[in-house]
This record gives structure tokens, C-alpha cells and sequence, in this order.
């Protein structure tokens, strides 16, 4: 699958969590997200505050339109998201569809 196809679905209520050869096929999809424990996560760069701000919000957007909510650390010049689902111990397809929706902002 592609990161424009998975950007192009939506999050479902019912996932469960993934093999970790899916893991690594659909992580392939996404530029620049990298395993992290049990999550995906990647560290975005802005010249500035307010840019970085946007950008966290534009993803909380995001997060609340799919119900599917990631852990932001946001700094001056850097957010780092991480995608987990909580509920199944590790990932599923929904993480990798909202990292894929994340990308697409900055496209």
C-alpha cells in the first residue's frame, strides 16, 4: 500500500494489532517514520515557533477528525508525533493511516 492510498483512508474503530512483517511493509510506505518501542514515530522541523504551532494543530485536526490521537512533543523548531493504538498493545493500520495523513500536510 502507499502512503497516498493510506492517506486516503480512514481510521476504523475495530483494528487489531499487526504482524511485525506488516509493520515493516507499511512503514516502508512512509518517508522518514521510524520504529520507536511500540510506536511509529518522526521529528519534524519549522524555522519557527509559529510554524511549529500550526503544525501541531493541523495535527490535532487530524487526530480528532479519525479519532485516533498521537503523542505531540512540541518545541520551538520541532514536533515529534508518535502513533501507538493503545487499546490493541502495539500498532495497527491506524497509525500508519494517520502518519500517512501527517505527511500529506508538508506535501
Amino acid at each position: 500500500m502507499s502512503r497516498a492510498e493510506l492517506a486516503g483512508r480512514h481510521c476504523s474503530p475495530s483494528v487489531h494489532a499487526l504482524p511485525e512483517a506488516e509493520v515493516e511493509r507499511l512503514l516502508a510506505a512512509l518517508d522518514g517514520w521510524t520504529l520507536s518501542g511500540n510506536a511509529i514515530a518522526k521529528t519534524f522541523r519549522f524555522p519557527d515557533y509559529g510554524r511549529t504551532m500550526a503544525f501541531a494543530n493541523a495535527v490535532a485536526w487530524i487526530a480528532q477528525r479519525e479519532d485516533h490521537h498521537p503523542d505531540l512533543h512540541v518545541g520551538y523548531d520541532t514536533c515529534r508525533v508518535e502513533y501507538r493504538t493503545h487499546s490493541v498493545g502495539g500498532l495497527s493500520e491506524n497509525d500508519f493511516i494517520c502518519a500517512a495523513k501527517v505527511d500529506a500536510l508538508l506535501a
